[in-house]
């Protein structure tokens, strides 16, 4: 097996298509037989909902505490190929323990030690926040995917998300790529989409995805 990589698909602020992107990004690669573990690290759990599950008898809070290795966690999908980490509510919790803890940005990373051996691709759905949680997460992976909505303060955001990122890669995880931005809810009716897109493209170049994900009411 080749060797594995984690994407953390990170944004800070809520409604810009991050869950969807987590679950139908690791659901093509599933499709494509390409062994894949979807961990769901928001409280809200809609990753897991996704898939059909609401109240797991095991969860990521289980793993990140050290109580339960991954592999005894993970959840079978109607793909063969892709496997499930599921949120629950104990996680709400999660971010209030780990605080205090002296490693508190590294249990994630512990914890996918020995799931990086069984699976080619993880994709991490973080929750809408810079918290330890997210921290965690960034924290444990190859890169990150920023899905970007094209709205007013998308530019400002996008901008606090990369500094969060270069203090990680001086501080905890030196080798933590962008892998690249991709734009969500696009309307090309709008002068400011096309104004946003515009400018991240300028910035950002060749990491800005040419396929852009339309507003669509049915997806919704």
């Amino acid at each position: 097996m080749s060797a594995c990589r984690v994407i953390a698909v990170v944004n800070q602020k809520g409604g810009v298509g991050k869950t969807t992107t987590a679950v139908n990004l690791a659901a093509c690669f599933g499709v494509s037989e390409r062994t894949t573990l979807l961990i769901d690290l928001d409280p809200q759990g809609n990753a897991s909902s996704a898939f059909g599950v609401s109240k797991p008898l095991h969860q990521v809070y289980d793993c990140l505490i050290g109580r339960m290795a991954i592999k005894d966690a993970v959840l079978p999908t109607e793909l063969s190929s892709l496997d499930l980490l599921p949120a629950g509510p104990d996680l709400v919790g999660a971010e209030i323990e780990l605080v205090t803890a002296e490693d508190r940005a590294l249990h994630l990373d512990r914890a996918l030690e020995d799931a990086r051996n069984h699976y080619e691709l993880i994709i991490i759905d973080c929750p809408p926040s810079l918290g330890i949680l997210t921290l965690n997460a960034l924290t444990a992976a190859d890169s990150i995917l920023i899905p970007l909505q094209c709205e007013y303060y998308a530019l400002e955001g996008l901008a606090r998300l990369m500094e969060t990122r270069e203090l990680i890669r001086a501080s905890l995880n030196p080798k933590l790529e962008l892998e690249g931005i991709v734009l969500t809810m696009v309307d090309l009716r709008n002068n400011l989409s096309r104004q946003v897109e515009a400018e991240v493209r300028q910035h950002f170049g060749n990491k800005v995805y040419r396929n852009r994900i339309p507003r669509n009411v049915r997806l919704s």
